[in-house]
């Protein structure tokens, strides 16, 4: 298991993306009909979920993501162009909107890090559960410290394992800036984490 994995679970083969002929539903949107709002709730809530998931790592500031991404939608569909799929659109939406999400999930883990050095119960095996445990926070800490723009390249690519074009058109950047920033992600990741002893 990679330490990416250990940490954000094993991803899933990434779902075929909604098909671009979402045409209907989009002009619904549009028109901000609320049970359009549902039926793309229904559709993609579970990638949108899975990906503020990795990206906060935090399933409580996911939730709050993920219901500010439906809430932002019929007013962000205006600016819709139908270049992309509706998931990766709202994908989209989320990463502009992740930014108090990543700061709200940096404390509240750093409350439940203070809160786990009380005793705890006994373990099966409390080395291997005490070794994974810290390579699991020693993680968090290095993603933590990334700025936004490389914490969302990072996830895009090496959590989710979306191409590094799909992570370019979600970000809206051009893809050598997103491969830009997912190098020095991958760079700052390497040397906190061999500052912390983990090779």
């Amino acid at each position: 298991m990679t330490a990416t994995e250990l940490v954000f679970g094993s991803a899933p083969a990434l779902e075929q993306e909604a098909s671009l002929d979402d045409g209907e539903l989009i002009a619904r949107l549009a028109d901000r009909h609320t049970q359009a709002v549902a039926e793309a709730y229904d559709q993609h809530h579970a990638a949108v979920r899975a990906f503020a998931k990795r990206l906060l790592g935090d399933a409580s500031s996911a939730e709050d993501l993920v219901h500010e991404v439906f809430v932002a939608l019929p007013s962000a569909v205006q600016r819709f162009r139908g270049q992309s799929s509706l998931r990766t659109f709202l994908i989209g939406i989320a990463v502009q909107h992740a930014k108090h999400h990543v700061r709200s999930a940096t404390r509240r883990r750093a409350a439940m890090a203070r809160l786990e050095r009380e005793p705890q119960g006994s373990v099966l095996d409390p080395e291997a559960a005490a070794r994974r445990r810290e390579l699991s926070q020693a993680l968090t800490r290095a993603l933590d410290t990334l700025p936004l723009e490389q914490r969302v390249a990072f996830v895009l690519c090496e959590v989710e394992e979306r191409s590094s074009p799909d992570a370019a058109e979600i970000v809206g950047v051009p893809e050598g800036t997103l491969r830009t920033r997912l190098f020095h992600a991958k760079r700052k990741l390497r040397e906190r984490l061999a500052k912390e002893g983990f090779q």
